[in-house]
């Protein structure tokens, strides 16, 4: 009887922890409606949420002007919001998982930077005689999963551990950045700021075709990943208990990689460096409903589209009829709040 009744104990413990995970999952989605409406609603041209929300209903029934303004101009940049912000959460997480380290992220491990040494790299060229809006994120994207590569080789190299590949992204990173301010150094006064533009991060670039591109690529990514939720999980229990539960730690280790290197590539190289989203959302997440990734992918992935479409929304509303690079706005965000992350496990450990 004593060993029914424990099992029945910790089987409603179990129930009790899936019920508040849903109920976190619900919450952050109704957050997300909310700053979806708010992003599409603030802009220079006031509109009323009732007007917007209307709108985003019925476009059909509202004037050519609230309808050009919200369906062509607004909504597009605000679904970007969501869809970057999910892909860097998601790809911050998985880093996390990979390296079992919590300051792992795609900015940290330096596919940032490289995306922002290709996207000069094409401005300065001339875009290879491509159109600009078509060179730069080409150019962001093929040195992105260049240094994406690089770490291929080391995952697939025997006897690496994850603390090297931790050392070989810190150093793909202050690579990426000298590069990067040696181009500023020989680029024109001209040329340096739409570089210094590009790397504060915006979305206001964004079109509906960009958005599908990006779109597409994070959720197949995103589902790829989901596939693999227990054996990940498995890997947070150490790579020696995860190779004993019969998980190939090596494969894990590559696939993950190519995953979150093509899903934060395609997002950076078309709104440029936005950090601390990959840093902070997965720990928001990981505080939230604990290690189970069955759990741990959707809610990085929404807490990430949330914070950067709040940052979104904030970016537009620091200076009235100014817009703020919205880069900045995740870093004044991001670093005071990461800082209290660490404080206050600091606390807990003691």
């Amino acid at each position: 009887m004593t060993d029914i009744t424990a099992l029945h104990t910790a089987l409603s413990r179990q129930r009790q922890r899936e019920h508040r995970r849903w109920r976190f999952l619900l919450l952050f989605l109704m957050l997300i409606a909310g700053s979806l409406l708010l992003d599409v609603a603030t802009g220079p041209s006031l509109l009323p949420l009732r007007e917007v929300a209307a709108t985003l209903l019925s476009p059909g029934e509202a004037d050519a002007m609230t309808r050009a303004i919200v369906m062509d101009m607004r909504l597009p940049i605000a679904l970007m919001a969501l869809v970057v912000g999910a892909a860097l959460g998601l790809g911050g997480a998985q880093m996390q998982t990979l390296l079992d380290n919590p300051l792992a992220s795609p900015f940290t491990l330096g596919l940032a930077a490289a995306a922002g040494f290709g996207a000069a790299l094409a401005l300065i060229s001339g875009g290879f005689g491509l159109p600009p809006l078509i060179a730069i994120p080409i150019g962001a994207f093929v040195c992105c999963m260049l240094a994406a590569g690089l770490l291929f080789g080391l995952a697939l190299m025997q006897h690496v551990s994850s603390q090297t590949i931790i050392l070989a992204g810190i150093a793909l990173l202050f690579l990426f950045q000298s590069l990067l301010s040696l181009l500023q150094f020989l680029s024109s006064p001209e040329l340096n700021q739409q570089i210094v533009f590009w790397l504060f991060g915006s979305l206001m670039r964004s079109t509906w075709d960009s958005l599908l591109i990006t779109a597409v690529v994070t959720v197949a990514c995103a589902l790829l990943l989901y596939r693999d939720a227990w054996k990940l999980t498995c890997l947070r229990l150490g790579e020696a208990r995860a190779r004993s539960l019969g998980v190939d730690v090596t494969r894990l280790r590559l696939k993950t990689l190519v995953l979150v290197a093509l899903m934060t590539a395609t997002a950076i190289s078309f709104v440029g460096i936005i950090g601390f989203i990959g840093l902070v959302a997965p720990h928001i997440a990981r505080m939230l409903i604990g290690e189970d990734q069955r759990f741990l992918i959707p809610l990085s992935a929404l807490c990430g589209a949330c914070m950067l479409s709040v940052s979104s929304v904030l970016s537009k509303s620091i200076i009235p009829g100014a817009l703020f690079p919205i880069g900045i706005v995740t870093a004044i965000i991001g670093v005071p709040f990461f800082i209290w992350l660490i404080l206050g496990k600091g606390r807990k450990r003691a």
